[in-house]
């Protein structure tokens, strides 16, 4: 018999990588209802609009126009605790954890908690450092990371099963939280993100927010050491420390249309990330599509990206090493290395169906 499931979402603010989790979460339970705190209809992922079960949250945040929805990040706790899931409408909740999610652990029902990753900016100081750039940016970080701990650490034994999105968000909810974890990868849509039929074009690609931690500025200053091509897509406010370091070759093409984005990653020579991605949906996402990913050896590249097969890994104690290390990767790429139908066989095991199938079967395990 399918269980009924009550799925829960920390915010719906903006359509990413965590959203379209919750989106096959809803495909694979079609009857469940998702509670978020707050949410505005340009982050709600298409088709879900009518599922979704807003808390007393909402009013405020459309008080302040559906900005910033920061300053209501505290109150998530609270508001989910007493989130009214009758126990009539379900037998297990489903929790989609970023930060503060978790506190609907808090129901009278079983409940498994799908960990994006335990609270990054709030257990590492120097992950912290890098996304606040005032003084008093720092310090409201500060308050709100020692509520998010809090929260990770009061909720953190409650749910029955605790998944992670990758091995080292495993290895992070082991070490911050003191729980074992099981691994059941994000959903990718290898179905759109399928090769092409042209050429490899003579070209490196970026792909993603221009946001501290993606580190984007590190791929900008080693395409202009190796003196190769590379275009830029997406945008944010890392922007300016990526224009810093650009010089001949590096192009910025801000955010495009998903086809179009499509069509640059299948005519690159390899997609880089040189930040640490708890998972890396978008370097999945270049694989299905034909292209191998040149990325840092840490973290959820470490699931995806096997040197040979889906792509490189490089390393580096400082940002030189790793600005040197990726540059010499570039100058030497061997494209002959890989083809395009086994990378996205390869991919394949990402699938969107290999998701709902991972995260069905702890469900069921659960009850």
């Amino acid at each position: 018999m399918t269980p009924r499931v009550a799925l829960v979402h920390e915010r719906f603010t903006d359509v990413a990588g965590s959203e379209h989790v919750v989106e096959q979460m809803a495909l694979a339970w079609p009857e469940a209802r998702i509670h978020v705190p707050f949410a505005r209809p340009s982050g709600i992922p298409r088709g879900l609009g009518s599922r979704v079960v807003t808390g007393p949250l909402q009013r405020a945040y459309q008080m302040i126009g559906c900005r910033s929805h920061a300053p209501l990040l505290p109150l998530v706790p609270s508001m989910l605790r007493h989130a009214r899931i009758d126990p009539a409408e379900a037998d297990v909740v489903v929790i989609s954890h970023h930060a503060f999610a978790l506190a609907a652990a808090a129901v009278e029902v079983p409940s498994v908690a799908y960990v994006h990753s335990p609270a990054r900016w709030a257990w590492d100081a120097g992950f912290r450092r890098g996304e606040a750039g005032s003084v008093l940016g720092r310090s409201a970080l500060s308050v709100l990371a020692a509520r998010a701990r809090a929260n990770e650490r009061r909720w953190a034994p409650v749910p029955e099963v605790v998944v992670a999105n990758s091995a080292a968000v495993r290895d992070r909810i082991r070490a911050w939280w003191g729980r074992d974890a099981e691994v059941v990868h994000p959903p990718v849509d290898t179905g759109f993100f399928t090769p092409g039929s042209g050429a490899k074009e003579d070209y490196f690609v970026s792909v993603g927010r221009l946001v501290p931690y993606k580190r984007v500025d590190l791929a900008v200053a080693a395409a202009v050491e190796a003196g190769v091509r590379l275009l830029v897509v997406g945008e944010g406010r890392d922007m300016d420390r990526c224009r810093a370091r650009s010089g001949p070759g590096v192009e910025f093409l801000g955010r495009l249309p998903r086809e179009e984005m499509r069509e640059v990653i299948r005519g690159a020579r390899a997609l880089l990330m040189p930040g640490e991605e708890d998972f890396g949906i978008v370097p999945v996402e270049a694989i299905a599509a034909g292209t191998p990913v040149l990325a840092l050896g840490r973290g959820g590249a470490l699931d995806t990206v096997v040197p040979g097969v889906s792509g490189e890994l490089v390393n580096g104690r400082d940002d030189d090493e790793v600005v040197h290390a990726l540059a010499r990767a570039m100058r030497s790429w061997d494209d002959a290395s890989y083809s395009a139908s086994g990378l996205a066989r390869f991919a394949a095991r990402f699938s969107e169906a290999s998701f709902r199938s991972g995260i069905s079967a702890v469900v069921d395990s659960v009850l």
